[in-house]
């Protein structure tokens, strides 16, 4: 798991990985998510990396492994995630616009409060991820495991996770507009306080 080390500016947030400041607190953040860019390029394994708050646009992270990374509040816009492999990481309260998850194998990862728009999950491991309280648009899950996720008050809409595994996934309290389940085992999903057993 990342270090955590507090930012040097006393604001409590996480300094980047490789810096004594976060990137608020940064004098070039855009320098900062070039130099993380360059790390995750250079390295098919990326572990313990913080780098919350950073903007992320047009990277290909197709194929990479990360464990234990902290990507908390960043922004990713026309990002590439094909192919990659994700465990115990954090990317909450993050932005992913145009991105590409597909054939990604995700676990025990955090989503919590993200909004994501037209991305796309497909064919995809998302077993034990956590999706609370995100808002997500246009985007596609299908023919994905989602395995013991959750969803618990998150907002979806015009969004399709067609042939799915939903098995104990957990869609309490959560706001679906233009949502199709077609051909996935909804009956196993958790949609209610009183279906959980």
């Amino acid at each position: 798991m990342f270090t955590i080390m507090p930012c040097d500016a006393g604001c409590g947030r996480t300094a980047l990985s490789g810096s004594n400041t976060c990137a608020i607190h940064s004098a070039y953040p855009k320098g900062e998510a070039e130099r993380i860019t360059g790390i995750i390029a250079r390295s098919k394994t990326v572990k313990d990396l913080s780098a919350g708050y950073l903007s992320f646009e047009d990277n290909d992270f197709s194929g990479r492994s990360f464990f234990g990374c902290g990507f908390f509040r960043a922004s990713f816009s026309r990002c590439l995630f094909t192919n990659a492999l994700i465990r115990m990481s954090f990317f909450d309260f993050s932005v992913f616009t145009d991105c590409d998850f597909s054939k990604c194998d995700i676990q025990f990862a955090s989503f919590a409060g993200a909004r994501i728009r037209n991305c796309t999950f497909e064919d995809s491991e998302l077993v034990h991820v956590n999706y609370c309280g995100s808002e997500i648009w246009d985007s596609t899950f299908n023919k994905s495991n989602l395995y013991n996720s959750r969803f618990i008050n998150a907002g979806i809409k015009i969004s399709d996770f067609i042939d799915c595994n939903i098995k104990r996934t957990f869609f309490i309290k959560s706001r679906r507009e233009g949502v199709s389940f077609k051909a996935s085992n909804t009956a196993e999903a958790v949609f209610d306080m009183g279906e959980e057993g």
